[in-house]
């Protein structure tokens, strides 16, 4: 059986929690068999976080920013910007032994594909190519990395980013958007779908812990694995404080 742990959910800030990612690659990076680390967050402020080697953003993105009071950080992984708001995001933190970088990928999202299926929605991954990097932003166009639902909007967009023989993949859980905001960001419509819109009956206070244990359950039996529920200890905390 994997060994696996387990980081209850939290908010904190964009840059708290890239942190938090960028610290736990870099120790199972050293040390792989420490356990495979599975978590879920959510960020406040509200922010747009920037791939890895996305070096340019469209000007008027600070002046929203600071008007609406989101944060903009940078991911360590790769791929487009993400305004993380009204969305749940899952990190990954585990052995890059899964064959080439796109199989790890498709074995890392079955754990999501078989969770919402749980709640009733049936995910497809993108099909875009690497067109993709023109665009800013990382709803705007599905690659083969993403899940989509049946009319080709996306639910869940993820990233990579591999040191040594571990691999983080996290990735924007789409709840509910601010189409408004995402519009203003990106001058057009995005198309992306909330989690509410596609469970109209669920009461949308509850959806995201409801998220969490389906994908949690999910996550175990495809990891063949029973967490192990530890939250980031004082001494973790003041690593990853010393290290930011």
């Amino acid at each position: 059986m994997a060994n696996y742990r387990s980081i209850p959910y939290f908010t904190a800030s964009g840059a708290t929690q890239m942190e938090i990612d960028r610290w736990l690659l870099e120790q199972h990076s050293q040390n792989p068999d420490l356990p495979s680390v599975l978590r879920f967050y959510n960020w406040s402020p509200a922010a747009i976080s920037l791939g890895y080697h996305q070096r340019h953003q469209p000007e008027h993105w600070a002046e929203i920013a600071k008007t609406s009071g989101l944060d903009i950080v940078r991911r360590p992984s790769g791929g487009r910007a993400v305004l993380h708001q009204g969305d749940l995001t899952y990190s990954l933190v585990t052995r890059a032994n899964l064959g080439t970088r796109a199989q790890t990928y498709r074995t890392i999202c079955e754990f999501l594909i078989q969770g919402l299926a749980a709640l009733g929605v049936d995910l497809n991954y993108g099909e875009a190519g690497r067109g993709y990097i023109h665009n800013p932003s990382c709803f705007s166009i599905s690659t083969d990395a993403d899940l989509i639902v049946a009319d080709r909007r996306k639910l869940i967009g993820s990233a990579q980013v591999y040191r040594k023989e571990s691999v983080l993949q996290h990735g924007s859980i789409s709840i509910q958007p601010d189409y408004e905001l995402l519009r203003q960001l990106f001058g057009h419509d995005v198309a992306i779908v909330g989690l509410s819109e596609l469970l109209i009956d669920r009461n949308i206070l509850g959806l995201t812990a409801q998220l969490i244990q389906v994908l949690t359950t999910a996550a175990a039996k495809c990891f063949d694995t029973e967490f192990n529920i530890q939250p980031l200890s004082a001494a973790e905390l003041s690593a990853i404080e010393a290290n930011h």
